[in-house]
């Protein structure tokens, strides 16, 4: 059985999520995705694990169902917020739980502990990344725990302004219970594969969508084989990497926090000029913040390029209607961009089928020339995007634009609000 999976998402209980997110939404558009398999996110919200609890089907295999089938595993994010070592640490984690019993358990623990989990349903909490592991795994074993976009600055394991230098560090003796990292919007496995001590563990990718539309949900997705979905066999899959056949993943440079930079004075830089400038901005002379791009730079013990053995392959895309938007020039969520983009899903039966499966022949006979061009540059791997920095996403960029605007630091890049 092939499953797409998107397993990192949010409710509109989330801060800065869409108010229109619903179970009915999310199917409606994981389908024309291409994504089978959704966590629910934000089960520690207890407003929308009632919602999840009326809407879907439990059963003993770990997977919640719609009326018509739709799978879901039980899933939320939490942050921890603490002091370690003299430094204020940022730590995001992905919780899979098997059933809703077990994610009432980590609800009322987290209450215990004195976290208002209705307050947002991403719980900021000041339990140590290492303690959060051992209270969840001491309520059940099944707890997958995954360290959350993990280079990402300021939220995450590996983040230049609150993170580690390594696993061991954040998890310390838990770290026996961490099996799966989240690569994140602004690195792929390849940047990841450059860190031996990241060979034995399983990379898988995820959205961290905060709406439904299809340019956020299922970017980031991670492909499983296996005889049959459950939790327990998927969590097998994260644990041993057998059945986990690939990943799905936005180019990195597309993420917003790629490249160093400053988002205030419209400065962004690869890490060779920022470490040329002390890591300082030239236009306000305050402290950049250092990018995934950078920040794998200086952990890394292996070279660019290097393919470690039995390493699971991944795509490297951008979504269709990003591709659309860039093509036509109009905004990704106009009526230009969807009436093409429906176009598209129509023949091919959802987006990942037209970006990763269509002929270049079935393309062309279906949509513009300009889209199939562009379209078939990213396949490729041609395109060239400016990397996003400090917040701000990156951008196909135009052909015709000037070296001189290309090169250009204090040019300012455009940002993808949409996406």
């Amino acid at each position: 059985m092939r499953i797409v999976s998107d397993l990192h998402i949010h409710s509109r209980y989330s801060r800065a999520t869409s108010s229109e997110i619903s179970i009915n939404n999310l199917v409606k558009y994981a389908r024309i995705k291409g994504v089978t398999l959704l966590g629910t996110g934000d089960f520690t919200h207890p407003s929308w694990l009632e919602e999840i609890r009326s809407g879907l089907a439990e059963d003993d295999s770990g997977i919640l169902k719609t009326g018509d089938g739709f799978p879901f595993i039980l899933s939320g994010e939490i942050s921890s917020i603490y002091m370690q070592d003299k430094k204020l640490r940022r730590i995001h984690n992905v919780v899979l739980a098997p059933d809703l019993e077990t994610a009432e358990q980590v609800n009322s623990a987290l209450m215990r502990k004195k976290v208002k989990i209705e307050s947002d349903g991403r719980p900021i909490c000041g339990i140590p990344a290492m303690e959060l592991v051992e209270m969840l795994k001491a309520i059940n074993t099944r707890i997958e725990i995954i360290p959350a976009h993990i280079w990402t600055p300021w939220f995450s394991l590996f983040g230049s302004k609150s993170g580690f230098d390594r696993i061991e560090d954040c998890f310390q003796d838990q770290t026996k219970h961490i099996h799966a990292l989240e690569t994140g919007l602004s690195s792929d496995p390849a940047m990841n594969w450059r860190l031996s001590s990241l060979d034995k563990f399983t990379l898988v990718s995820f959205s961290d969508s905060h709406s439904f539309w299809p340019w956020r949900i299922g970017r980031e997705a991670t492909l499983f084989e296996l005889k049959n979905l459950t939790y327990d066999n998927l969590v097998k899959a994260l644990h041993t990497k057998d059945g986990l056949v690939e990943t799905i993943e936005v180019d990195p440079s597309y993420g917003k926090y790629h490249f160093d930079g400053h988002r205030d004075c419209n400065v962004s830089l690869e890490p060779n000029e920022s470490k040329r400038m002390k890591n300082i901005c030239p236009i306000c002379r305050r402290e950049l913040t250092i990018g995934v791009l950078h920040r794998v730079d200086e952990l890394a013990d292996r070279d660019h390029g290097f393919v470690p053995k039995g390493a699971k392959p991944f795509h490297s895309l951008l979504p269709l209607s990003e591709i659309i938007s860039s093509a036509v020039g109009a905004n990704v969520s106009s009526n230009k961009v969807w009436e093409e983009y429906n176009k598209l899903v129509n023949v091919f039966g959802s987006e990942l089928n037209v970006l990763l499966e269509a002929s270049d022949e079935q393309l062309k006979a279906s949509t513009s020339e300009r889209i199939v061009n562009l379209l078939l540059m990213v396949r490729s791997g041609k395109v060239k995007i400016k990397p996003g920095y400090d917040g701000v996403y990156g951008e196909i960029e135009n052909a015709k634009k000037s070296k001189t605007e290309n090169a250009s630091f204090k040019k300012p890049q455009k940002t993808l609000g949409e996406f």
